[in-house]
C-alpha cells in the first residue's frame, strides 16, 4: 500500500525528441536524433565518451539549447522553457551536494526554496528518505556519508520535487564496484516503485543492462540501436554496438547454399557452418559478416558430431578470470583470432585446455547474428 501511495503521487509522462542536433563550433555532437521514452519507464544512453549522450541529457534539462529540433514533454514543446519551469529532477557523477548543509537540509532545500509549509516539507523529505533507505542519518553532513549515501541524498533531493521525469547523468561512475552493484539494484527498485520517466546515461554497459527497460546505443552523435536489453545483446545489427555491449567475434562469411526456414549454408575458407541470415537470392558472391557472443561458443579436442558449425584452430593464450576461462584461438587458415569464454565449473581442476593446443570451435546455428 506505501509503495501504491508513493506512485500515485508521481505523474509519469512521455519525453519526444525529434529532429534535436547541438553543434559546437564546426563539431556536431549531436546529429538530428529521434527519440520516444515511454511513460514510467527507464531508458538508457548507452555510448563511448563524446558520442553526444550527456549533450543530449543536457537539452532535455535545458542547460543546452539545440541547434534544431524539438524536446516535447507530454506533447509540448519545452525549448523555449527554462529549466526550472520543466519539472525535471537531475541527478549528477559528483552529486552536487552542499557540504555545509545536513541530509536534511539537502534535500529539503529545493522545497524551502519553493516556500512550501514547514509540516509538508517534513512529511515529504521523511517519506522520500524512508525511500532510499537513509532514516535515522538526517542530521549528517556529507562528509560524514559514504559513497553510497550521499548519492542516496543526491536522488531523495530530486525525487521529493516529484520530478515528471528523473534524469540521471552517470549516477554511479564515482562508486566503486561492489558499492555500484548494489546501487544498480536499488536505483531500479526506486524507479519501479514510483514508475517514475526516466533516462539514465552512461558508458558502463553492465550498468545499461541491469537498469533500463529500453537501451539507446549511440556514437558520433547519431543513434545506432534502439531495443530493449535482450535485443540490443543478442541481436546487435552492427560491430559498433555488438562490440560495446560486451565481446564478440566477427567472422567473414560467403554463402554457399540457401537451406530452408531463411537460413543458408556459409563458408569461412575451410569451413561451413549455418547461419540464420535473411536472404533472397543467393549467389556465390553473396558476402556477409556474422558476429557470435564468445560465451556461445565451446571447444573440444575432436570434431564436433551434432553441430554443423565448427571451425580448427590453436589457442593462442588463456586468461583465468574467476566464473569463466577466457580463450584466445587463432582460426586456421583465417586470418584473424577469436575469443571463447568457458564457465569454470570446478574450483579443483586445473583449466582444460593449454597454449599450443590445436582444437574444434563450435556454436549453434542460432547463436549467430548478421552485422551491418
Amino acid at each position: 500500500m506505501e509503495a501504491e501511495s508513493r506512485k500515485a503521487r508521481f505523474r509519469s509522462i512521455e519525453l519526444r525528441l525529434e529532429g534535436i542536433t547541438k553543434r559546437f563550433g564546426q563539431m556536431t555532437a549531436v546529429d538530428s536524433i529521434d527519440l520516444v521514452v515511454r511513460p514510467g519507464k527507464l531508458t538508457a544512453l548507452l555510448g563511448p565518451s563524446g558520442c553526444g549522450k550527456s549533450t543530449t541529457l543536457r537539452m532535455i534539462a535545458g542547460f543546452e539549447a539545440p541547434d534544431a529540433g524539438r524536446v516535447l514533454l507530454d506533447g509540448r514543446d519545452v525549448v523555449a522553457v527554462p529549466p526550472s519551469k520543466r519539472n525535471l529532477g537531475m541527478v549528477f557523477q559528483d552529486y552536487s551536494l552542499f557540504p555545509h548543509m545536513t541530509v536534511m537540509g539537502n534535500v529539503s532545500f529545493g522545497l524551502r526554496m519553493a516556500e512550501r509549509p514547514r509540516g509538508e516539507i517534513e512529511q515529504r523529505v521523511k517519506d522520500v528518505l524512508g525511500l532510499v533507505k537513509l532514516d535515522g542519518l538526517e542530521d549528517r553532513y556529507p562528509n560524514q556519508l559514504s559513497g553510497g549515501q550521499q548519492q542516496r541524498t543526491a536522488l531523495a533531493r530530486s525525487l521529493v520535487m516529484r520530478p515528471s521525469i528523473l534524469l540521471l547523468d552517470e549516477p554511479l561512475g564515482a562508486l566503486d564496484k561492489n558499492l555500484r552493484e548494489i546501487m544498480q539494484f536499488e536505483l531500479r527498485r526506486i524507479q519501479q516503485e514510483l514508475g517514475i520517466t526516466t533516462v539514465l546515461v552512461t558508458h558502463d554497459q553492465e550498468e545499461a543492462l541491469t537498469l533500463a527497460d529500453e537501451i539507446v546505443v549511440m556514437n558520433k552523435g547519431r543513434i545506432l540501436q534502439i531495443g530493449s536489453p535482450h535485443e540490443v545483446y543478442e541481436f546487435p545489427t552492427t560491430q559498433f554496438v555488438s562490440e560495446f555491449l560486451g565481446t564478440a567475434n566477427a567472422l567473414d562469411v560467403q554463402v554457399v547454399e540457401a537451406l530452408a526456414d531463411g537460413r543458408c549454408r556459409a563458408k569461412l575458407d575451410s569451413a561451413e557452418c549455418d547461419c540464420r541470415i535473411e536472404i533472397r537470392k543467393p549467389s556465390d558472391s553473396q558476402k556477409f559478416r556474422i558476429g557470435i557472443r564468445p560465451e556461445k561458443m565451446s571447444i573440444s579436442r575432436e570434431k564436433p558430431e551434432n553441430n554443423s558449425n565448427y571451425i580448427p584452430g590453436i589457442i593462442d593464450g588463456l586468461v583465468f578470470r574467476g566464473i569463466y576461462i577466457a580463450y584466445s584461438i587463432i582460426i586456421t587458415d583465417y586470418d584473424g583470432k577469436i575469443f571463447v569464454y568457458e564457465q569454470s565449473v570446478s574450483r579443483n581442476k586445473d583449466m582444460k585446455f593449454s597454449s599450443g593446443e590445436r582444437v574444434w570451435i563450435s556454436w549453434d546455428a542460432e547463436a549467430s547474428f548478421t552485422l551491418n
